[in-house]
């Protein structure tokens, strides 16, 4: 017994299994087309690798072949080595191929390229790159430049000597950027020297045109024995001292002498700081006494804090009192100091007073008959004085280095304040004097 609706049921599902059918084979027609299509573009895409140049499309109907370099065809279509040259001929558009040097032949370029004379400039791309290519470029392309009748560097002669002038005049704008550079570098301009403040602030400061330069040639410094001494063509042209006070305590002489030392430095006096009273060293006179006796050239010096000319006077004439009688070869120095971590009395002088109190002390000195000089450090040499109105004193250096770096003349420097000498105990300042005093 046939339910209602069981005869339709079958007939529908006989179509629907057409209908699958139908719809497979309708696929695999699809799967067969794609494939087939993609099998030609690989066998274009493949032939297209194999061709060594591109072919163009001309609106014309064909394209003049120039005859030349590089096999071109000539008139009689004999290939370009043979008799004609810059002739030209009408070829079909489809057959016509752009080369570097005008268009060719498909076939031609074919047999080229079977031949194995197909050369980078019967390319097409070079034309891709600019005239002005830049000159980090230039060496992929100079060959075909070359064979392009261009420079080496990718473009004409012309374009290739504007760029070399142009790269030549960006260089010589940058060297000049560094000389100016380089001249405004007060450490290497020649024109600068470096001085260091009692406080450690350093501060390059102008050569004076007005002062004279030093000679010296410090290449000729030779430490011996803990004695420094200066040579030149075998000879020494150098004295060695020892600057003293009563500091140094009990000094033998005579010992000093025999360890090389020729002249002697003696603090006479100073002016306290504070009190501003003026006093002679407690060993002046042992030292001098002795320093005499044992054949020793003697110097002096006086430790000034005048803030007045008439009291710097009053220094140089103490100087001179002290001296009446005693056999001086060597100079007597002015010697004006601030005070380690105190207030002295010259702090209140300014350069031009300083340089005043100096003159008053070593003109009085001079008209007495002695030889005047001037010590200082660099800083305060430079800085706290002007030389300039100090021309006719001689000067003596305070520098404790291996070389001294003080631009102008100096006559005597203290070179070390730690040195040892056989004759005195502990710490000595060691002096070299580049002229000998005592044949003056």
């Amino acid at each position: 017994m046939r339910l209602p609706g069981e005869y339709e049921y079958s007939n529908s599902g006989l179509s629907m299994k057409y209908m699958m059918i139908g719809v497979c084979l309708c696929l695999l027609l699809i799967f067969g087309v794609v494939l087939w299509t993609n099998k030609e573009n690989d066998a274009k895409k493949h032939k297209e690798q194999e061709s060594p140049v591109k072919v163009l499309e001309h609106e014309e109907s064909g394209t003049d072949i120039a005859g030349g370099q590089g096999g071109g065809l000539a008139e009689n279509g004999e290939n370009g080595d043979g008799k004609t040259e810059n002739a030209s001929v009408k070829v079909p558009a489809s057959r016509a191929v752009m080369g570097f040097n005008g268009a060719k032949t498909l076939e031609e370029v074919e047999r080229l390229y079977a031949e194995k004379k197909l050369v980078a400039s019967d390319l097409d791309f070079w034309d891709m790159y600019p005239k002005n290519t830049p000159a980090y470029m230039n060496g992929a392309s100079s060959q075909a430049g070359e064979e392009r009748g261009l420079s080496s560097s990718g473009t004409n002669t012309e374009t290739s000597g504007t760029s070399k002038a142009r790269y030549d005049e960006e260089a010589e704008r940058e060297q000049q950027k560094e000389e100016e550079k380089k001249a405004q570098d007060p450490s290497t301009d020649g024109r600068h020297t470096l001085i260091t403040h009692a406080d450690g602030e350093e501060e390059w400061v102008l050569l004076n045109p007005n002062l004279e330069r030093n000679t010296y040639d410090f290449t000729n410094l030779t430490m011996r024995q803990e004695q420094l001494a200066y040579y030149a063509d075998g000879k020494t042209y150098s004295y060695v001292g020892a600057d003293l006070s009563k500091y140094n305590g009990e000094v033998d002489f005579a010992a000093l002498k025999q360890s090389g030392v020729s002249y002697v430095m003696l603090r006479l006096g100073m002016r306290g700081y504070g009190t501003g009273q003026i006093q002679l060293d407690e060993k002046f006179t042992d030292y001098i006494t002795k320093a005499e006796e044992a054949g020793l050239n003697v110097g002096v010096y006086f430790y000034s804090q005048a803030v007045t000319e008439e009291e710097a006077a009053e220094e140089a004439n103490f100087v001179i009192q002290n001296l009446a009688g005693r056999q001086i070869t060597y100079p007597v120095a002015f010697d004006m100091e601030y005070v380690a971590n105190d207030t002295a009395r010259i702090e209140a002088l300014n350069r031009e007073e300083k340089t005043k109190m100096a003159k008053a002390f070593l003109d009085t000195v001079k008209n007495a008959g002695y030889k005047p000089m001037v010590y200082g450090t660099k800083e305060w040499l430079i800085k706290q004085v002007d030389l300039t109105k100090l021309t006719d004193y001689d000067i003596w250096l305070s520098q404790q280095e291996e070389v001294p770096d003080y631009p102008y003349q100096f006559q005597m420097w203290q070179y070390s304040r730690e040195g040892r000498l056989n004759g005195a105990d502990g710490d000595v300042n060691l002096n070299i004097s580049f002229v000998d005093y005592s044949e003056k």
